[in-house]
């Protein structure tokens, strides 16, 4: 990977683009340090433990946090990327065909970012305005409108900056700011073990080595399982097309072990979370039945780690049923002359398919609660014999899972360039 780079650096075009996506990943997180008028977020961070909001907060690089301007992040543009592929699937017109749909999927989904957006924006005001974090005299409805419209025009400009890194830059814009984000909350987490370290020496060491070998057990694996598929051998009989003969090769079918990405992962957390966000809003007596509702659904405790495995489950199952087509598959390769070896063209193949899709599905989904989870489990455990916490490393799993699949999609992508660039100067 480190040759690649080099390699690419040395290429002026390829250079260039690097050059300009960095200067707008500068230019975001420049933007994530900005103040919005009116709003005073001091120790605002501080109530999100265990909410959605934590989770929210490390993808927006603690702008949420903070309350800067880019403090929706790129939220409301993954809902809505989210909610365009699941309108697609329900109505398969909406998509079209070629670029023309391509880029009328690209419309519809600026216009519901707007919308999430401004829906999002009111939201986080209420709460910033529950938690006494504007300034004192600014909380009339013109303010309102004010700090609303600053959160919105945020959103839509990180939406903008990640299609400018997708049209001049290198690699994909979104995940790129998500890969950005998540790096800069790691320097806050180094202070935060440092800080244990120098309360207990022995046992801020012991704590700091074993996240080390755990993080990188976790980057190991999820490498291994990134490159790793099921290949369905398929061969294709000879046909003559005039003068020439076509076919008669043998080849296969790949299936990703875990094609449904982080999605999982962050559909089970927005759902696991909505009782400790509720809570945010209401306050029930210590002692009462709604007291302890709201205390299973924090990170610590152990009724969040089972929900959120068997939602993780579940959602792997659901984003790769819509993601994938095995009849659609089936009749593709029946058209073209090919079949899988001991298995009947048509609804046997599809079946088949089907079959190793949910084979697959099962272990991909197995891996991605395993990630996610772990850190939960161990803080579980943690709590239970020791007086040490890792709270801050709850969603530790997933941030590693989008920061190793975002570095290892833009190495794929420059080597493709780079290749592209060989046989582009070969034919020349």
């Amino acid at each position: 990977m480190l040759q690649t780079l080099k390699n690419a650096w040395n290429t002026k075009e390829i250079r260039n683009k690097i050059i300009f996506t960095l200067l707008i990943l500068l230019v975001y997180r420049i933007g994530t340090v900005i103040p919005v008028p009116f709003v005073e977020a001091n120790n605002f961070a501080g109530s999100f433990s265990g909410t959605i909001l934590d989770y929210m907060n490390t993808l927006s690089g603690g702008a949420l946090g903070t309350a800067t301007l880019f403090a929706l992040g790129v939220s409301p543009y993954i809902t809505s990327s989210i909610v365009v592929q699941l309108l697609a699937v329900a109505f398969p017109k909406l998509a079209g065909v070629g670029d023309e749909g391509r880029k009328r999927m690209q419309t519809i989904t600026r216009y519901i970012t707007v919308g999430v957006s401004l829906a999002t924006a009111i939201g986080y005001y209420m709460i910033l305005k529950n938690a006494s974090a504007l300034m004192t005299g600014f909380t009339g409805f013109f303010y309102a409108v004010i700090i609303v419209a600053c959160y919105c025009a945020g959103a839509s400009l990180v939406m903008w900056l990640g299609e400018k890194i997708n049209e001049h830059g290198i690699g994909n814009g979104i995940s790129l700011i998500l890969f950005a984000n998540i790096v800069s909350s790691v320097p806050t987490l180094l202070a935060s073990l440092y800080a244990t370290i120098r309360t207990n020496w022995l046992a801020g060491t012991l704590l700091t080595v074993g996240i080390a070998v755990l993080m990188s057990s976790l980057i190991w694996l999820v490498i291994y399982v990134s490159d790793s598929e099921r290949r369905i051998p398929v061969q294709y009989a000879k046909k003559v097309v005039g003068r020439k003969m076509y076919g008669g090769q043998n080849t296969n079918l790949p299936i990703k072990l875990n094609m449904t990405g982080v999605m999982p992962i962050i559909f089970a957390n927005a759902i696991v979370s909505i009782p400790a966000t509720i809570n945010m809003f209401v306050t029930p007596t210590k002692g009462t039945f709604w007291y302890r509702f709201f205390t299973w659904f924090t990170v610590d405790h152990w009724v969040y780690a089972v929900l959120s495995l068997i939602l993780i489950i579940a959602f792997a199952y659901f984003y790769s049923a819509i993601s994938f087509n095995p009849v659609e598959v089936a009749s593709n390769m029946q058209k073209n002359g090919g079949s899988i070896p001991g298995v009947r063209p048509g609804r046997a193949t599809s079946d088949f398919i089907k079959k190793v899709v949910n084979r697959i599905t099962f272990i991909g989904a197995l891996y991605l609660a395993i990630i996610a989870v772990l850190p939960v489990v161990i803080q579980l455990v943690l709590g239970y014999f020791t007086n040490y916490s890792i709270a801050a490393f709850a969603f530790g799993g997933s941030s590693i899972i989008i920061v190793v699949g975002v570095i290892l999609e833009t190495a794929r992508e420059i080597e493709a360039q780079m290749t592209m660039r060989h046989y582009k100067g070969f034919l020349d």
